[in-house]
């Protein structure tokens, strides 16, 4: 196995680490060979967080950033980079508490169940539905108040398919701990 092959697998591995999703392995595959697209421009943030990763994880492994372009920023930001960038950016910026420890499993598994994906274990992942799940959250093609999409709430403001995902999770976490 080449050096490309070998960040490619354990970046892979990292980022299934930062989530506990040792029993999602087929199903965080298929998000990873997910291109992340958007319809609301500021949801560019979240493409931008999800290629920071790579470089945040070159930088806990001790790998170059010229490693990191080569080998990570050959393929556009997927589905479950975008994820996992948002549940650490949740943990750090919204929910994290050094009482509780880190909860960053926790959020990406809440957006997995708002996706409806959660029970979608190795056991029982079913290619189809993740891919019909995956694009009508990419299509923002979700109940208005985010069922279906990475943020459910019981009371929204608006029409969640027409608000970016950082306020959608903002809002959700406001709900979460009223």
């Amino acid at each position: 196995m080449g050096l490309y092959e070998r960040i490619n697998e354990r970046y892979f591995e990292w980022m299934r680490d930062i989530v506990d999703g040792g029993g999602y392995t087929l199903l965080l595959t298929y998000l990873h060979n997910t291109e992340f697209t958007y319809t609301i421009a500021m949801d560019a943030n979240r493409e931008s967080d999800g290629i920071d990763l790579r470089y945040k994880f070159g930088r806990e492994y001790g790998l170059p950033d010229a490693a990191i372009a080569d080998c990570l920023d050959n393929s556009p930001c997927s589905v479950l980079e975008m994820m996992v960038a948002l549940a650490i950016r949740c943990e750090d910026e919204l929910m994290g508490d050094p009482d509780i420890g880190d909860r960053t499993g926790v959020w990406f598994t809440n957006m997995l169940s708002s996706l409806g994906l959660d029970d979608m274990t190795d056991f029982v992942f079913d290619e189809r539905i993740a891919e019909k799940r995956i694009e009508a959250f990419l299509n923002r093609e979700y109940a208005s108040n985010g069922c279906g999409g990475l943020f459910t709430i019981r009371h929204p403001r608006r029409n969640l398919r027409s608000v970016e995902i950082w306020y959608q999770a903002m809002w959700y976490f406001d709900e979460l701990i009223a």
